[in-house]
This record gives C-alpha cells, structure tokens and sequence, in this order.
C-alpha cells in the first residue's frame, strides 16, 4: 500500500492509503475535500471509505461534502459525532479494503469517541501503519480534552505502545518541532532528542512534513512514551507512571504557548477608529 502524506489547514495532515494493484484508496482524516480530490484525480484511484479519527472539525468536515460526491461512500468512525457517519466501529474491529487490513484500535482522552487506525498488507514486506490522529504525535501525545490521564496512560502503554516497533506512525497534525522543543526541556540531555529536533527543524525549514515516524524512534525521544525513564520523573517530581504523565501534559500545556493571533476585523476597527466612543466611555 502507498500513503500520501497530505498538507491541510494551517498544520493538519490528512492522508490517502492507496491499494496500488486495483488503485483504490481509502482517505484518512478527510478535512479538505478539494484538495483531496486534486490528489485523488492526480493518482487515478477511486475512494471507496474515510477512516476518520475524531470528530473534531479539523478531521472530519470534509465528510458530507464527499458522501455527495461519492454516493455508497463509506464512512467509519467511532463517534456519533462524525459527519455523515455510515459504520460505527468499535475497538478490535478488523476491516478490509482489498489487500488492505485495518485493526480499529479505541483511544479515549482528546475526546470521548477517538480511534486509531493500524494497517497493514498480510504477506508484505512494508512496515505497517499507524494513523495516529490526535493521540500519539511525533514528540508528543494529544491533549485531554475529553478524558484522563489514566486513559491515555492506557492507550500510550497498553494499545499503541504494543504495536510491532517498525510501524511507522501518521499523525494528525504537523507539531513536532514544538514537542521536540519541550522534550528537550525535559530531557537535555537525551541525544535522541537533540538529533530528532535538528532533523525536524530542518525539514521545516524546507516546508517538508516530519511524518512518519516511527514507534522504535518514539521510544528514544517521546517523553509521553519515557514515563519511566528517570530524567523524566525527575522533570516531573513523580515516579508513578500515570502522575508523571498527568504533570508532562500538563507542564506541555503550559510551555511557550503561541501569542493568539489579533482578529483582523478587530485591527481593521481599530485602525478605523471605531472603537474611539466605547474607549472614551471608560
């Protein structure tokens, strides 16, 4: 199977599996359908389903629009909450597109109804794929939106953690200089983590994405993944596993948060002058 890597938004990534020898493809995190119809049109596949992780706009919005385009398309996810939601998938679940395999695998915590998706071709001598959404970034794991840290201690060591250690890993959005920046903080001295972060800001630089990785890799320099470790507990004050996890996050949270962007309508006021009477008014 090939995966194209694609660049939405201002950092997410939504990905097209094609299944090379009947050119069809199954779409990942479907947020921008034009310009997933211009890669679908340059490749020559059909889509036949959108795996989507979580119903968050920025993965899913893209779900109706292409249900329309593409009548009988069928939608898997595992929150009612998804667009245009056709299966209702559930942890375990195996689905199959052709030669293509995909082991549903449920991840509770950025919101209530996130899934993974792990694929793979059997009799293949490509590494298998894990499409990660907003639970597991290069660097880094996803925010508790909608759950604990007990959840996503359990989905980082019991469900994704276990995979075969040469999946590459697709995630949902493009942050690893930024986690590899607080990784850096929590361990600097962890060589690991020097290497990947020049690797990654060098291919930001270059307008490349830093995607896959791999779980191997993750393991050197993913402090969500180093709960164990001891520059990590010592960064944390914590031995045990799910309150180091709970402070990383936490501090993550909290580290060298970006300025919020003034709203243009805002600054347009402001320089019109339209906000003179209600300032002389205080």
């Amino acid at each position: 199977m090939k995966v194209k890597v694609i660049s939405v938004l201002d950092d997410n990534y939504m990905y097209l599996v094609i299944e090379e020898s009947t050119r069809h493809a199954v779409a990942v995190d479907a947020a921008v359908p034009k310009r997933l119809l211009e890669i679908i049109r340059k490749e020559d596949v059909v889509l036949r389903a959108i795996l989507t992780t979580h119903h968050h706009w920025d993965h899913a919005r893209g779900n109706e629009e292409l249900a329309q385009l593409f009548p009988g398309l069928q939608v898997f996810g595992a929150d009612e909450r998804i667009g245009a939601l056709t299966h209702r998938v559930t942890h375990g679940q195996e689905l199959t597109f052709g030669a293509i395999r995909v082991r549903c695998l449920f991840t509770p915590c950025h919101t209530s109804g996130h899934m993974c998706y792990f694929m793979w071709e059997d009799d293949s001598p490509d590494a298998p794929a894990l499409f990660s959404g907003d639970t597991l970034f290069v660097g880094g794991c996803g925010q508790f939106f909608e759950g604990t840290a007990e959840q996503m201690l359990n989905n980082l060591t019991q469900i994704l953690g276990t995979l075969p250690k040469d999946t590459k890993v697709f995630c949902g959005h493009e942050c690893t200089v930024r986690n590899l920046k607080f990784a850096l903080k929590v361990e600097p001295e962890n060589e690991a983590v020097k290497e990947k972060l020049a690797w990654a800001r060098q291919r930001d630089d270059e307008d490349l994405p830093t995607v896959p990785s791999t779980l191997q890799e993750e393991f050197l320099y993913n402090p969500f993944l180093r709960l164990t470790e001891e520059p990590v507990q010592r960064f944390t004050g914590r031995t045990e596993p799910v309150e180091v996890l709970r402070t990383l996050r936490s501090q993550r949270d909290n580290f060298k948060k970006p300025k919020e962007r003034p709203n243009p309508q805002a600054m347009l006021a402001f320089d019109w002058g339209l906000f003179g009477p209600l300032l002389e008014k205080k």
